[in-house]
């Protein structure tokens, strides 16, 4: 990263993307995430030092320990998918976007994984061209 942020306005910067994140360390267990009040995925604050296979649904497991060791060997950068899933109540079905990112040092040492995910249905929806303030 170029440049230095305050804590406070890394905080602000992390709680404002329009993604929601988990951060994984090198043997798999949760450091962190954002959003925790909105979440597509909530979880309790619990689960933060817990192995990720215990947070994972069952029938996702093996896909995703799959993706963590490609990834912890230099087989895999990242993973990308998407899922429809219903959202809220009364807010229909949306199309979420599921990516898994190596984090990895200098030297290329595996740290760790991003989990980001996002609710793109408003994206898909894009066509022509909006400009700054129109």
């Amino acid at each position: 990263m170029i440049g230095k942020m305050s804590k406070d306005v890394l905080e602000a910067v992390l709680e404002t993307i329009p993604v929601e994140f988990s951060v994984l360390d090198k043997d798999d267990n949760v450091l962190a995430w954002n959003k925790h009040k909105s979440r597509i995925f909530r979880r309790p604050e619990g689960v933060v030092g817990r192995n990720v296979r215990k947070c994972h649904p069952r029938k996702s497991l093996g896909k995703v320990e799959q993706i963590l060791s490609e990834m912890r060997a230099g087989k895999r950068e990242s993973a990308t998918f998407w899922i429809d899933l219903l959202v809220g109540k009364s807010n229909g079905m949306h199309k979420i976007l599921i990516q898994y990112f190596a984090l990895r040092d200098e030297e290329g040492r595996y740290l760790g994984c991003l989990e980001a995910s996002q609710d793109i249905s408003a994206i898909q929806k894009l066509s022509g061209e909006k400009r700054l303030l129109e």
